[in-house]
């Protein structure tokens, strides 16, 4: 009765529209009261858990993302993109999918990835004369990619959370990554197939664009060094994730400031503010959402749902649609981070006992919050995205309805019925 009555705290507070870490501390609360609870232990825990040398991740990848947005690299490595894909008319759209991708995979935040690559994206779409709510729509979907592109700020928390290795999450999310972002420019090139306004990098000679090439990607050089440091040093063994993302946030000052010159001690004072005001945030949301957590799982929730489960167990597969049903709930009603800090150490141990591997469940909770962000009526990304893109709701529903259709859930049934697609990867590298 009180695990139900906390649930409807939850439910009801979040469709109030109270803060994510409120509504977690309040059902914390009335549950620590009926079920008789020592408080003191519960906040031993929560500290316990937030004094962890992982977290230092959090702070680290969002300072990242920030100086990317500040520093120009962001707009560099779009540049370097676009030598490759320009003649394409669909070229600018998958410029933005590649660039959402590898931005989104740093900052570790879909509303960040939407500020920087809307704000960048935007004059250039109107300019070669894309629809003004395909370009919305595109930007706002491909927003959530930086929950599946390593390294991935919520992949650390899944980790984190549920007990698992990081690089073997890292690993399991790279395929499902990159199928989603081919699945998104296919249907964008479907999409823009018949459009005549659009317009395509005029025909140049081999002299004209090797010479072009090589001035785009002689600029992008310190920007293209960024991931390479990060993600090379994570495979290699030769950093901790943690750090490379301090590695990541030392190379970028430097580069922003004498490189591309575009961050300035004004900017930089900025991105720390932020950055401490985001990561306050995120603490606090991980130390309410994991005491509740940790009251869900001593009171045996796992066991129930997996009880619960059972009765209606006619095979794996069916229990996989029926969590996957359940993720996409949750995950229009949190914001991504919250929902992954409490499904993963409930879920894990649920899916073990139907033989899915905690691993494999990384890239499907990926795939689907990236699919609740976006899916009406609540949505949290595509409201957002509509404000930052400053576009109607209405004329950005077609194109996300199809992106969602023929992009997410085509990835989403891959991720969670082709085992391999997750595993393959974290095998090939770490063994079995």
């Amino acid at each position: 009765m009180a695990i139900i009555l906390a649930t409807v705290i939850i439910l009801v507070g979040l469709l109030l529209g109270v803060y994510i870490q409120y509504v977690f501390a309040a059902a914390s609360i009335v549950l620590v009261i009926l079920l008789d609870y020592k408080s003191t232990f519960l906040l031993t825990y929560g500290f316990g858990i937030i004094n962890s040398l992982v977290l230092l991740c959090v702070p680290l990848f969002i300072a990242v993302g920030l100086l990317m947005e500040k520093s120009g690299i962001g707009k560099h490595l779009i540049n370097f993109v676009d030598i490759f894909v320009g003649r394409a008319k669909a070229g600018l759209a998958i410029v933005a999918i590649v660039a959402s991708g590898a931005f989104g995979s740093i900052s570790g935040s879909a509303f960040a990835t939407l500020s920087c690559i809307g704000s960048i994206m935007k004059p250039r779409f109107k300019e070669y004369g894309y629809p003004d709510g395909f370009t919305a729509a595109l930007v706002t979907c491909s927003s959530p990619l930086g929950l599946l592109i390593p390294p991935s700020a919520h992949m650390v928390l899944y980790s984190f959370a549920g007990r698992q290795s990081m690089l073997a999450c890292f690993l399991a999310t790279v395929v499902p990554g990159v199928i989603l972002m081919v699945f998104m420019s296919i249907t964008c090139c479907f999409l823009l197939r018949n459009n005549k306004d659009i317009k395509v990098r005029s025909k140049m000679s081999f002299k004209e664009f090797s010479g072009m090439a090589a001035k785009r990607t002689s600029s992008t050089l310190p920007a293209l060094f960024m991931p390479v440091i990060v993600l090379g040093g994570i495979y290699s063994g030769c950093f901790t994730p943690t750090e490379a993302a301090a590695v990541a946030v030392v190379y970028t000052i430097p580069v922003g400031f004498f490189i591309y010159r575009q961050l300035t001690l004004k900017n930089l004072g900025e991105v720390l503010i932020e950055t401490a005001s985001t990561t306050g945030v995120c603490m606090v949301m991980i130390f309410c959402t994991m005491m509740l957590a940790r009251i869900y799982i001593m009171e045996d929730l796992p066991l129930i749902i997996t009880d619960f489960l059972q009765r209606f167990a006619v095979s794996k597969n069916v229990i996989l649609l029926g969590v996957n049903v359940l993720l996409l709930i949750i995950g229009m009603l949190m914001d991504d981070t919250s929902a992954m800090l409490l499904c993963a150490p409930i879920l894990i141990p649920v899916l073990k006992e139907f033989g899915v591997d905690p691993i494999q469940f990384a890239g499907i909770i990926g795939v689907n919050l990236g699919i609740a962000l976006l899916t009406p009526p609540c949505a949290p990304c595509l409201y957002f995205g509509s404000k930052v893109m400053k576009m109607d709701i209405t004329s950005m529903l077609p194109t996300t309805l199809s992106i969602l259709i023929f992009a997410y859930l085509p990835t989403l049934i891959l991720t969670t019925y082709v085992p391999e697609v997750t595993l393959w990867l974290p095998r090939l590298v770490l063994g079995n």
